[in-house]
C-alpha cells in the first residue's frame, strides 16, 4: 500500500481511541467519491455476469449462443459474481462509517429509510408486469401471487420459505443480518477498540461454526462473508485513525480467512477456478484500500457520486426487469443483434434506476426518514397532539449549543468523509 497522503497525517490515531467518539475524520478531505464508484464496478460486474457471463447454455434464445458470440467476454464476464464479494466488502467498510457517532435508533432509521422504498418500488413493479405477462397468456419469470408478493415485501421471503421476487435480493437478507451484528455493537457503544474486537471475535466464532458444520452458527454468524465485512471495517478504521500493525493484522487475518473459504462460492461457478477469483478479489481490495487511505480518497469526481447514488436502484432492476426487456428486445428487433441487444437493456435499466433514485429515494426515502426521525421522539409527538398551534407566534432564536455538546439530531448529519451508503 502507498504512503499515506499529508491528509492522513492528520487523522486522529489510536492512541486518543477513549476520545473518538468525539472526534471526526478532517472535514477537508470531503466525500469519499472513488468508493461510490466502486460501489457501480461491482454492481456491473454482477450484471456482467447476469447477461453475459452466464453459464446457462443459450440463455438468450436457441438462435443466440454467447461461447461463440463473444467468447473472450464471456469468459471474462463469468468472474462477474464477485462482484456480490465486492459489494460485502464494500460494506463492511461504509456500514462502519455510517454507524460511527450514531446511536443504534438512527442507524436502523437510516437503514430502513434507505433500503425499503426502493425495494418496495422494484418488488411491486416486478409483481405488476409479470401480471400483465401472464394476463397477455405469457409465463413470468418471477412470482407474482399475492402470498409471496406479501413475503417479499418484508425483504426477508427466504426464512419464510418463499422464493425470491427480485433475484438478487438474496444480498439484502446477507447485509440486513450484517446490519444486526453492527447494530449490537452500537448497543454496547462503537469504539475503535471495541471495532477491533468484534472483527476479530467474529472471526473466531464463524470458524467455529464453520468447524462444528453449524447451520445455526453460519446464519447468525455470516461464515462464508465475515471475512469481507471484517475486513471492510479494519479498512474503514486505517481511514479514520490511521493504518497500525494492530489492524494490518486484523485485515491480513480477515483476508486470509475470506480467501479461504472463497473455495466454496467458486465451487458453485463451474467455469471459474480458485487462483484468478482470489487474484480480481484481491485487486478489488486494493482499490478500496486506495480510495480508503490512499490517493485515491482525494478525487472528487461528481460522476462518480451520481454513479454510487444509482447504485443500488441499479442492482435491485437489472436482472428480474432488465433481462425480461433485453429478451424483449430480443424477439422485437432480431436484426439488431445480441451484444447491441444487451447493451440497449443495460442502458433502460441504468434509465429506470436513475427515476427511481429520483422519484423513490429521493423523495419517498427522505419522507420516510423524517417520520421515523419524528417517531423515535416519544416528548415530541405527545406535545404535538397536546399543545395547539400558537397563531402569530414569532420564531425562537436558535440557542448555541455548549461548547463540546452537539444538538440533538447531530447524529443525522453527514459526517465529513462519509460516503454515506444508504444515505
Amino acid at each position: 500500500m502507498p504512503a499515506p497522503t499529508k491528509a492522513a497525517h492528520i487523522l486522529p490515531r489510536p492512541a486518543r481511541a477513549d476520545k473518538q467518539r468525539t472526534t471526526h475524520v478532517p472535514a477537508g478531505v470531503g466525500r469519499l467519491a472513488a468508493v461510490d464508484g466502486l460501489r457501480m464496478l461491482a454492481a456491473t460486474a454482477v450484471a456482467a455476469y447476469h447477461y453475459l457471463g452466464t453459464p446457462t447454455p443459450r440463455f438468450w434464445g436457441e438462435a443466440y449462443d454467447l461461447p461463440q458470440a463473444a467468447p473472450l467476454i464471456h469468459a471474462v464476464s463469468g468472474y462477474g459474481w464477485l462482484g456480490v464479494e465486492a459489494f460485502f466488502l464494500i460494506s463492511g467498510f461504509v456500514i462502519c462509517m455510517s454507524c460511527w457517532g450514531r446511536t443504534p435508533a438512527q442507524f436502523a432509521v437510516s437503514r430502513i429509510a434507505r433500503l425499503f422504498p426502493l425495494y418496495w418500488a422494484v418488488v411491486l413493479i416486478i409483481v405488476a408486469t409479470g401480471t400483465v405477462t401472464v394476463l397477455a397468456g405469457q409465463r413470468s419469470g418471477a412470482p407474482t401471487d399475492l402470498r409471496t408478493t406479501l413475503g417479499n415485501l418484508t425483504m426477508i421471503p427466504s426464512p419464510l420459505g418463499l422464493d425470491f421476487t427480485a433475484g438478487v435480493a438474496w444480498t439484502l437478507w446477507v447485509e440486513a443480518r450484517f446490519y444486526l451484528l453492527m447494530g449490537v455493537l452500537l448497543l454496547i457503544g462503537l469504539t475503535y477498540r471495541r471495532a477491533i474486537a468484534f472483527g476479530f471475535l467474529w472471526l473466531v466464532l464463524a470458524s467455529i461454526g464453520r468447524e462444528l458444520h453449524s447451520t445455526v452458527l453460519d446464519e447468525f454468524l455470516l461464515s462464508q462473508y465475515a471475512g469481507l465485512f471484517v475486513t471492510g471495517i479494519a479498512l474503514y478504521l486505517m481511514h479514520r485513525f490511521g493504518p497500525n500493525l494492530l489492524l494490518w493484522l486484523l485485515t491480513g487475518f480477515a483476508w486470509c480467512y475470506t480467501l479461504t473459504v472463497l473455495n466454496d462460492r467458486v465451487a458453485t461457478h463451474t467455469n471459474s477456478n480458485w487462483p484468478i477469483s482470489a487474484t480480481v478479489l484481491t485487486a478489488f481490495l486494493v482499490l478500496l484500500a486506495l480510495a480508503g487511505s490512499g490517493p485515491l480518497r482525494l478525487l472528487q469526481w461528481r460522476t462518480l457520486i451520481t454513479a454510487g447514488a444509482l447504485t443500488y436502484p441499479f442492482y435491485l432492476v437489472h436482472q428480474s426487469l432488465g433481462i425480461p426487456l433485453t429478451r424483449g428486445i430480443l424477439k422485437t428487433l432480431p436484426s439488431l443483434g445480441l451484444l447491441p441487444s444487451i447493451g440497449l437493456g443495460l442502458l433502460l435499466s441504468l434509465l429506470l434506476a436513475a427515476a427511481l433514485n429520483h422519484l423513490v429515494d429521493q423523495k419517498l426515502g427522505r419522507l420516510l426518514r423524517r417520520h421515523l426521525t419524528a417517531a423515535l421522539d416519544p416528548n415530541h409527538t405527545e406535545q404535538d397532539r397536546s399543545t395547539p398551534p400558537i397563531a402569530h407566534c414569532p420564531p425562537d432564536k436558535p440557542t448555541p449549543s455548549p461548547p463540546g455538546r452537539s444538538r440533538p439530531g447531530d447524529g443525522e448529519r453527514h459526517q465529513p468523509g462519509d460516503v454515506r451508503w444508504g444515505e
